[in-house]
């Protein structure tokens, strides 16, 4: 009797560690099974995000390269349409029969003649001022800026000025140009789009970042319809702006006012990346 109760236990313990040992192993199956499958939806979510990225630069690559396009449309049209004729009506002045002309009319043929050119001289120096305006050039940001908006102001349409706080140490050259172009870019769609009363820009810095602030009170976009524009086809002028930041390693934010009285546009850069 004894031994019965004995071999009884013997086998419950059996019985026991069979069933442990057999929920152990389906615990360890299902926990890499879990694992597996976890990591598949891991996979899947980066490629996913990946895929998402590489689409939204080539977008924006697409964007900068259809600026430098139109960019080279517009200077050989400038050149065709506007050059061109003007050269070729100082050419007829010039002409091989002005050697068999009177005194008087080969000067008049002369003045007439140096009066195009000089306006094909200015013609191509103001195309070449669209590409690098010489206050930009000679003076750095804050100046241009100045400049752009006294410019703007004068015109009567809106209010615009302008206030750079703390720009002692200038950005890169480059760089200069790719934030003068970015505030441009704004500009113009404040200009175009917003129906704005007055423009407000400010430059200041915090530690090591730079920052350029642009207040409106017309019409405007929040961060969430920068985004949302900026991976669909529309847009091409934000794409634009984000191409541009994307080589400076900056941001952009696009707010309104707590107050909801006016709208605000923050570009942000690295100082150390950019000076």
């Amino acid at each position: 009797m004894f031994f019965l109760q004995v071999n009884n236990q013997h086998a419950n313990v059996s019985i026991v560690l069979f069933f442990g040992t057999i929920g152990m192993l389906a615990l360890t199956i299902g926990l890499i099974v879990f694992i597996i499958f976890h990591q598949r939806k891991v996979i899947r979510y980066q490629m996913t995000l990946q895929k998402m990225e590489y689409e939204q630069q080539k977008m924006l690559l697409n964007a900068s390269i259809r600026l430098q396009e139109e960019e080279r449309q517009r200077i050989a049209a400038d050149l065709h349409d506007d050059a061109g004729p003007l050269l070729a009506t100082a050419r007829l002045y010039l002409n091989e029969n002005l050697v068999n002309l009177d005194k008087t009319t080969q000067l008049q043929s002369i003045y007439n003649a140096k009066q195009i050119i000089d306006d094909t001289i200015q013609l191509i120096r103001n195309i070449s001022h669209s590409l690098m305006p010489p206050t930009l050039k000679n003076f750095g940001l804050e100046s241009a800026v100045n400049d752009q908006f006294q410019k703007i102001s004068s015109s009567g349409s809106i209010n615009a000025s302008c206030r750079f706080h703390d720009y002692k140490e200038r950005l890169q050259s480059d760089n200069e140009l790719i934030v003068f172009r970015i505030i441009q870019e704004l500009i113009n769609n404040i200009l175009k789009h917003s129906n704005a009363s007055f423009i407000h820009l400010t430059q200041n810095n915090n530690g090591n970042k730079f920052y350029i602030r642009m207040h409106h009170d017309g019409k405007g976009i929040t961060q969430a319809d920068f985004e949302r524009m900026n991976k669909s086809s529309a847009g091409l002028g934000l794409k634009n702006i984000q191409s541009r930041l994307k080589v400076l390693q900056g941001r952009i934010f696009f707010e309104k006012d707590a107050s909801q009285t006016y709208y605000k546009v923050t570009i942000e850069l690295n100082r150390e990346e950019n000076l």
